[in-house]
């Protein structure tokens, strides 16, 4: 398997991912979505760390992992896949995915600003190319001025969606160390269960999380993306990276807005503004400019 193919394959993957928790979030709502498919991505983690390690938890990762990869899962998970969730929901995970393009140039500008890397003019030149690409697809011209072409709460949700994920990659990074990824992911998620183990309770929701549970093509829907997502998308994006060059592979794996189409206006039946499309290429084109 190439690098390239990897690389492609969990792009692949993680459009199955955004659109199963998309419409899985409409029949239950965010939260209980979000939840449930943090069980099914440990599930399947722990059943690769048992056959790869021979143990299924990360029992060996030090104190200073478990605190920096548990706050970095607290962030990711919790707060930006709510946010994220929710975005999904009220604008659909195309538009919300073209937003989270931001991911990567906001990373690297957030580990220029808080772990002293460095950013070349070409990256500065992808992050405002990302950020016009989005602007293509967010805003539309009517009678003469700019308006928001989607809710602007959902809007704000993405974009909080995106920070919380780019806060917790770059405190993924500062945490891993040479530790296993795969693991460092369960710590991550093990710490964003412990997290909701005390907010639903202490929300009184944890009657819309049972009662959730018990709709049975909602649970199939969060089953299928858990393993596109959490376990076969994180699994080739490992692969993606270690054959071919970071950037690369990032550019690849950043193509979902752009597969996202396809579904959505055969099978989902949607329309699109043909600035849409082009933003969704410009917004892309832009991670290309700040990875490679």
């Amino acid at each position: 398997m190439t690098g390239e193919i990897a690389a492609l394959g969990t792009a692949l993957c993680w459009t199955v991912t955004v659109m199963s928790f998309e419409a899985a979030g409409k029949r239950v709502g965010a939260l209980p979505v979000n939840i449930i498919r943090l069980f099914g991505g440990l599930l399947f983690l722990s059943i690769y760390g048992m056959i790869t390690r021979g143990i299924p938890l990360p029992l060996d990762a030090s104190g200073s992992q478990w605190f920096w990869l548990g706050l970095s899962g607290i962030i990711g998970f919790v707060i930006g896949d709510l946010c994220l969730f929710r975005a999904f929901i009220l604008i659909g995970s195309r538009i919300t995915m073209v937003i989270y393009a931001l991911v990567p140039p906001v990373t690297a500008f957030a580990g220029w600003a808080l772990l002293g890397e460095t950013l070349t003019p070409q990256q500065w030149l992808g992050l405002t190319v990302t950020v016009t690409g989005i602007c293509m697809v967010i805003l539309i011209r009517e009678k003469s001025r700019m308006k928001l072409a989607h809710p602007m709460k959902g809007i704000l949700l993405a974009v909080g969606g995106t920070l919380g994920q780019a806060a917790g990659l770059v405190l993924s990074k500062h945490g891993l160390g040479g530790y296993d990824a795969f693991a460092a992911t369960q710590i991550r998620i093990i710490a964003a269960i412990a997290a909701f183990a005390v907010i639903v309770p202490a929300a009184g929701l944890t009657g819309r999380v049972r009662a959730a549970i018990s709709n049975g093509r909602a649970m199939g829907i969060v089953s299928l993306g858990s393993f596109f997502g959490p376990f076969l998308g994180v699994s080739l994006s490992l692969v993606a990276v270690s054959l071919i060059e970071v950037g690369i592979a990032s550019t690849i794996m950043s193509m979902v807005p752009v597969f996202i189409i396809f579904p959505e206006v055969a099978f989902m039946g949607k329309r699109l503004r043909p600035l849409e499309v082009a933003g969704a290429v410009v917004a892309v084109a832009g991670v290309a400019l700040v990875s490679l």
